[in-house]
């Protein structure tokens, strides 16, 4: 069976099957980072009621981490910064010293970064060709 050729002269056999896969994993990237500056700040509300020990700098730290979280999401265009985003994710594990929740969701978001690491990792490379006589 032959390969056909598609309009930039690449055959459909080395196609992901996404228009523009690049675009689309940095989407992903940026969408976990968004979703997680928003979990965060909205960990902070609960952190009075929950009497959290040390408040103020518990603050500063989820609006700092936040902050760092927004600005990652808008240069996931640069390779620096999904390196970043993954200092991020392990910069949230150690906030078990303010309150055990800020760790649970540094797990949880560690669980989904990983995770669109592999499907960069997986769109980044040609799809093996199909060696099947037919």
């Amino acid at each position: 069976m032959e390969a056909v050729l598609v309009e930039n002269g690449e055959d459909d056999a080395t196609r992901s099957g996404l228009r523009d896969p690049k675009r689309a994993v940095r989407t992903l990237g940026a969408s976990v980072l968004g979703l997680e500056a928003i979990v965060l700040l909205m960990a902070l509300a609960p952190m009075r009621m929950l009497k959290v020990p040390h408040l103020g700098w518990a603050v500063t730290v989820v609006l700092v981490l936040t902050a760092a979280a927004i600005v990652l999401a808008g240069m996931t265009k640069r390779a620096w910064a999904w390196h970043a985003g993954t200092v991020l994710q392990l910069a949230l594990l150690p906030c078990y010293f303010f309150h055990w929740s800020l760790t649970a969701i540094g797990v949880v978001f560690l669980g989904a970064w990983l995770y669109t690491l592999h499907v960069r990792k997986v769109l980044s490379r040609p799809p093996v060709r199909d060696t099947t006589p037919g």
